[in-house]
This record gives C-alpha cells, structure tokens and sequence, in this order.
C-alpha cells in the first residue's frame, strides 16, 4: 500500500487515526495526520473515506516476485 496524505489539506482531526483498525495512522496533538506503519495497512479505505478534508488517498501497489 501506498498511503498519500496531502498535509496542507489536513486540519488534523485525528478522525483517520481514530478508526484505522491496524493503526497503521498516527495523529499527535498540534501535528498532521502521518502514516506511522506503512506495512500494517490493509487498503480498507477507512481513512480516505472518512477524512472530512479529503486529504488521504490510499493506491494498492501490485508488488511483483
């Protein structure tokens, strides 16, 4: 996965963090939403549709062997 999150956009609500169900998403009191565990992401969308300042975009990347 590949979590995009347009810092400029976010009001840091924490609502991504809040109901990501892996906790792959972080938001700190006073900073920006961030993507804290890359690897943990499942590509459920929670986040991206979710965020009221649509400023995360989640893309699958197809990773080949």
């Amino acid at each position: 996965m590949q979590i995009i999150i347009k810092t400029d956009w976010c009001k840091s609500c924490g609502i991504c963090a809040a109901f990501c169900p892996t906790g792959a998403l972080s938001v700190e009191p006073g900073e920006k939403a961030r993507a804290t565990d890359v690897e943990a992401c499942t590509g459920c969308g929670l986040c991206e549709r979710l965020c009221p300042d649509l400023a995360i975009e989640i893309i699958k990347v197809e990773v080949s062997i």
